[in-house]
């Protein structure tokens, strides 16, 4: 059973995550942040991940610390999940576009933390969303999922459209790599015989 459940606990944050790789895209969300939400909704959706975040933050001082706690607790979740990787297919990607705005996500379950992140949003906020924060949450996957993860927004005049796109493509790269390798369910996907760090 690819499933995990991480609870995360500090001064700033209290996170609990649930997932299940094998879902239907099914979510569960309530950060505080609702245009997070929103996002993760897609990253649920498309990557046909069952998803539970409850969240509560110090969102008096800002979104900051929800926001990248929820993508270090995400991670963790997913890193438990997908366990030593064995049988998957390791890498994905995929372009996404919504109107005017396209992006592209690509990841490598490579067992090393990496990111390049090249979103150029033309606003600064998206209603009461600061858009950095895209970016945080991103970092935060990554360093605790132990993946590499490139985005990229090819296009776009409208950051709400930007940013979604991201975490579309996103859901469905990830929904590529972590599929079973039919030819190959019972070998690590690596010539080194291993993807942990």
């Amino acid at each position: 059973m690819r499933q995990a459940q991480i609870t995360r606990n500090t001064l700033e944050t209290q996170i609990s995550v649930s997932l299940n790789l094998d879902g239907t895209g099914k979510s569960v969300l309530d950060t505080g942040v609702p245009f997070l939400d929103h996002m993760l909704d897609q990253v649920a959706r498309h990557g046909m991940i069952d998803l539970t975040i409850i969240a509560k933050g110090d969102l008096h001082i800002d979104a900051h610390h929800t926001v990248e706690d929820i993508g270090i607790t995400l991670g963790q979740a997913f890193a438990q999940a997908i366990s030593d990787k064995r049988g998957l297919c390791r890498y994905g990607y995929a372009y996404v576009p919504l109107d005017e705005a396209l992006s592209r996500a690509v990841i490598d379950l490579s067992g090393r933390p990496g990111m390049a992140f090249n979103i150029k949003f033309v606003r600064a906020r998206i209603g009461d969303f600061d858009v950095d924060l895209v970016n945080e949450f991103f970092q935060g996957f990554v360093n605790h999922a132990m993946v590499t993860l490139h985005i990229d927004n090819l296009s776009g005049d409208n950051a709400h459209h930007q940013a979604e796109t991201a975490f579309k493509a996103f859901g469905r790269a990830l929904r590529m790599a972590i599929e079973i390798d039919h030819r190959a369910t019972n070998l690590i996907p690596s010539t080194k015989g291993s993807l942990t760090a």
